[in-house]
């Protein structure tokens, strides 16, 4: 078995499809499309492909660390006491344990994660 992983940025397997949990959903109707393609330390390390269409919700990390990296779209994320700051394709950044805030996806995204589970 490989240690090196490529991430399928176009996969062609059924996505799981998903909806934010109602007391997270602020606005719009957001849907969610998951392709994970790697689970490693006993599920606490998560690697995949993620797209949202537009809404609001509330985004709260807890424990997880979260890389992401913006393939397609535009996302607003106002961290609470922070500002707003935007992404567009090609911009990555990191969720910290921890971080509160609200995630508004203004045009349908897709992103490479990797959720780091303590």
């Amino acid at each position: 078995m490989s240690l090196l992983l490529t991430i399928d940025t176009e996969p062609n397997f059924t996505p799981k499809q998903s909806l934010p949990d109602p007391d997270r959903l602020i606005s719009g109707n957001p849907a969610y499309k998951t392709w994970a393609q790697d689970a490693s330390k006993g599920e606490k390390v998560l690697t995949g492909v993620w797209e949202a269409t537009p809404g609001e919700t509330h985004s709260i990390k807890g424990t997880v660390y979260e890389f992401c990296h913006i393939l397609s779209g535009v996302v607003e994320i106002d961290e609470k006491g922070a500002g707003t700051k935007t992404y567009r394709a090609g911009d990555s950044f990191v969720m910290k344990p921890g971080f509160v805030g609200v995630w508004r996806t203004v045009e349908t995204v897709r992103k490479i994660y990797v959720c780091v589970y303590d």
